[in-house]
């Protein structure tokens, strides 16, 4: 499959979940909202509430805070998006649908995220799960230290 065919196959599964999470709870798809969450989409990584309002309000001033609040944690609560605490005490979300799983290396200075996969370490845990005959669903690795730029600094 290519990649462009992927990426829209990736966006009708979003757009079909979602539908169909917001016509269970009774909520009606509106014009900010759809922004919101084309705006959240559109780029990569772990994004907080401000981060997604600051390039939202470019295309449109008036949307509030409070509305891309309750639209992060609706792609949240749709499974759409993963909320990350990464210890700094701000939530960042990024996109759960077209991504392999993957953790995560944080700078205690800096606040730099870096993604990393590694097949070794997800060998050794489905092992170490097996051995104690326990059954993961889920689960998140967050490594915390100094990236290379800012032990470069502190040196």
């Amino acid at each position: 499959m290519s990649h462009e065919h992927e990426h829209h196959k990736d966006d009708r599964d979003r757009q079909a979940t979602l539908d169909k999470y917001m016509a269970e709870r009774g909520l009606k798809s509106t014009r900010q909202r759809a922004l919101i969450i084309d705006t959240f989409f559109e780029s990569d990584g772990h994004q907080s509430v401000e981060e997604v309002w600051a390039r939202v309000r470019k295309n449109d001033a008036r949307v509030s805070v409070a509305t891309v609040y309750r639209t992060m944690k609706l792609l949240s609560e749709s499974g759409l998006a993963h909320a990350r605490n990464f210890g700094d005490g701000q939530t960042r979300y990024e996109a759960a649908i077209g991504k392999h799983h993957h953790d995560h290396l944080i700078c205690t200075s800096c606040n730099k995220i870096i993604e990393f996969e590694n097949d070794r370490i997800e060998a050794l845990q489905d092992a170490v799960a097996k051995k104690h005959g326990f059954r993961v669903t889920s689960h998140k690795m967050e490594l915390y230290g100094l990236c290379r730029d800012c032990q470069r600094l502190s040196s």
